[in-house]
């Protein structure tokens, strides 16, 4: 199976400033999306996909290949995923001359994500009829049940339907949320059906600790007291 791995990191970004460069342990935090790019035996050739001159310098220090630059109409927050993936595989199968069998793409806001797991979502994807793998994580506390919701500074529940006052935590179905770290997909799900899912998705289920997606300061010192505890 030919697999491109996409990894995209666009020069702006609201919650962290230069959030793709923000230090972690010492490290840019694109450096782990890289090293776990590398590391996988699946992939068949990752490139990075970036609009900054600056990212651009730091990924090929880091050894992976920067084929072109992003234009400008995909780099603004109104452009989506989809849009960056489907332009940076047409890129290079015209470049290269080659189709690719399935597509990764790659946030370097997932850190955590090893190897293992992109090597594990691609071996789902090929071993089931799924469309498409994404990754999520159990929700453990709060559950969406004791959710609520704040309507002239009334308390209401979040799925009133779903709520009660008596309710137990044994009683709550499990429940899981998307953490960032893994979008595979076919191809022909890509271009024909111009998705990232597909009409058929499988999930990979990761644990927490490789869970952690970076939206906030909070969310970096998380990351790097996960890190510090690894070695």
């Amino acid at each position: 199976m030919q697999v491109l791995g996409v990894i995209t990191a666009r020069g702006g970004s609201k919650g962290i400033p230069r959030k793709n460069l923000a230090p972690l342990l010492g490290k840019p935090l694109l450096y782990y999306t890289i090293k776990a790019a590398q590391r996988s035996k699946r992939l068949t050739r990752t490139i990075l996909t970036s609009d900054d001159e600056e990212i651009i310098a730091v990924g090929k220090q880091l050894g992976v290949d920067v084929p072109f630059v992003r234009p400008p109409h995909l780099a603004g927050d109104d452009a989506s995923s989809l849009e960056v993936v489907l332009h940076a595989t047409q890129f290079m199968e015209a470049e290269e001359n080659k189709t690719y069998d399935a597509v990764f793409l790659l946030q370097p806001t997932a850190p955590l994500r090893g190897a293992q797991d992109i090597d594990a979502a691609l071996e789902l994807l090929d071993s089931s009829e799924a469309d498409a793998v994404v990754s999520v994580a159990k929700v453990d506390d709060p559950h969406p049940v004791k959710m609520v919701v704040l309507r002239g500074g009334f308390v209401h529940p979040f799925l009133p339907g779903r709520w009660r006052e008596d309710l137990r935590r044994q009683e709550l179905e499990p429940v899981y949320c998307l953490n960032g770290a893994v979008y595979c997909m076919w191809r022909e799900v890509l271009f024909e059906q111009k998705s990232l899912w597909g009409k058929k998705t499988v999930a990979y289920v990761m644990p927490a600790e490789r869970s952690v997606n970076i939206d906030s300061r909070l969310d970096l010192m998380l990351a790097e007291k996960i890190l510090r505890g690894r070695t």
